[in-house]
Parts: structure tokens; sequence; C-alpha cells
């Protein structure tokens, strides 16, 4: 289980070898997502808190990123924060996010982006449940949610 010190430990130290990588120039970006896509995922951007689909959405499934189809996160570990992102305490994998020291607007945070493809998905904060303490903040345009397949037999 990742804790606050593991993602610090990353952020100064490198993150983790993810299982492949995966780069398009920003016309292919440009090309396979919706503009807000885009500008969230390749230019680092945002939404609006409570805007987000897939923020009040608990269904069975995991969370893929938007740009390459890497699961990221599962339903089992999403959390309503009240934040109004959606919310998570880990990753689906250790290895599927990367980790940044972020230092825009002032403050210092820990931004989070897919491992694969460096998409950007959001932040990570040491304020979560326990027992890992960390609350992954994430984007809803940055994510998709590929649904638990139901057996209708």
């Amino acid at each position: 289980m990742l804790t606050w010190k593991h993602v610090i430990n990353f952020t100064v130290n490198g993150n983790p070898t993810p299982d492949f990588r995966i780069e398009k120039t920003e016309n292919e970006w440009r090309t396979l997502l919706t503009p807000e896509q885009f500008r969230i995922t390749r230019h680092k951007g945002t939404e609006a808190p409570h805007s987000g689909t897939l923020c009040s959405i608990y269904d069975e499934g995991q969370y893929n990123c938007v740009c390459c189809n890497t699961p990221l996160f599962d339903s089992t570990i999403k959390f309503s924060s009240g934040s109004g992102w959606p919310s998570f305490t880990q990753p689906i994998k250790e290895n599927a996010i990367k980790y940044e020291k972020d230092t825009a607007f002032g403050m210092v945070r820990v931004e989070v982006m897919c491992n694969t493809c460096d998409a950007h998905l959001g932040h990570v904060f040491p304020d979560g449940p326990e027992p890992s303490g960390l609350r992954y903040c994430i984007n809803s345009e940055s994510m998709q949610l590929e649904k638990e397949a139901t057996n209708d037999n």
C-alpha cells in the first residue's frame, strides 16, 4: 500500500517504471481527444469542481486513462471526499501513476499523471482516509470508466 512517504519519495528519487510507454505528438493527441480532455490531460488543466461526470458515479469497474486506456484506479478504492472531483485512495498498480512536485499558483502540491503517456490527471494529497491517508483528486475528463460486465444468466 502506498503512503505519503512513498509519494514524496517518488517525487524526489524518481517514479516507478511503467509497464510500457505511449508517446504521440500534440496533433495526434488533439485528434484523439475532445477539446476539454486535451486541455486537461495535455496542458495540465482542471475542470470546475462538481462539474465532472464521474464525480458522483460509484458503479463497479475500473477507471482508465482517457488518452491511452491504461488502468489507473479501481472503483473499490473510490470515495466521496466532498472536494468536487473523483477521489481515490490508491492507484490500481504502484507503477500506473507518475508523481511530480507542482509549485504552480503559489502552492506546493504533488501532481499525478498517467505513467504510460504522461497525461495530467490531478493531484494527490495526504488528507485521505485510513489506512493509506491518501486522496488522489482526479479530473473526470482525464479518465473513462470501464464498467464491470454483469452476468445476466
